[in-house]
């Protein structure tokens, strides 16, 4: 029985990875296939061959992508993109939803923003239990007229899943910044503390 306990948990921990691995890609092809239904219906893949192939969407989908991105790099594809905002926020209700969604994807996916670029290790939630949390940028508005002190925007991610999380604000000289990436720094949220990353190389180790 302990022999075939122990090949259970090992065919486990090959399979698990790769059906999980399996089932995300799937995922995203489904979801990425369903931009094929802005085609025309004359135009749609499974019209014209009489069968569905998968992976078409994610094809189309980064075709849209780089056309978009092409366009939107020169004078008149900016000035076309400002126009389509200055309309957009002049419509109720989408305003106030376009706006914020716009300033956080300019804030997540700006080459030159600082959003979940740092690591750091904090205690959290209470004095003597310690997290990893990401620095997403300094506080702001009204905010810095009560804090007085040096302070910084901090997400808290939550295991497993760590799309979900705890904002907070927190003084700089409290937040331990670490040498490790923040992909590093998920993977070792997601894994709940199994999966530990490599540790630097300090220059008096050597």
């Amino acid at each position: 029985m302990a022999a075939l306990r122990r090949w259970l948990f090992a065919g486990l921990l090959v399979l698990a990875p790769l059906a999980i691995t399996l089932w995300v890609l799937q995922w995203i092809v489904g979801t990425l296939d369903q931009t094929l239904l802005i085609l025309p219906e004359a135009w749609q893949p499974q019209r014209l061959t009489g069968y569905r192939i998968p992976g078409l969407g994610v094809l189309l989908a980064l075709a849209i992508l780089l056309l978009v991105g092409a366009i939107t790099s020169n004078f008149i594809g900016r000035k076309l993109v400002d126009w389509g905002d200055a309309i957009l926020k002049r419509i109720p209700v989408v305003r106030s939803i376009y706006s914020s969604v716009k300033q956080v994807s300019d804030t997540l996916f700006s080459p030159s923003g600082n959003a979940f670029r740092t690591a750091v290790l904090l205690e959290w939630p209470r004095q003597g239990v310690w997290t990893i949390g990401l620095i997403t940028g300094a506080p702001g508005g009204d905010v810095i007229n009560h804090l007085r002190e040096d302070f910084v925007s901090v997400y808290v991610p939550t295991t497993p899943n760590p799309t979900g999380g705890y904002f907070v604000m927190l003084r700089r000289s409290d937040c331990i910044e670490l040498k490790m990436s923040v992909d590093e720094a998920l993977r070792y949220v997601i894994s709940m503390g199994v999966v530990v990353p490599s540790a630097p190389v300090l220059p008096n180790s050597r």
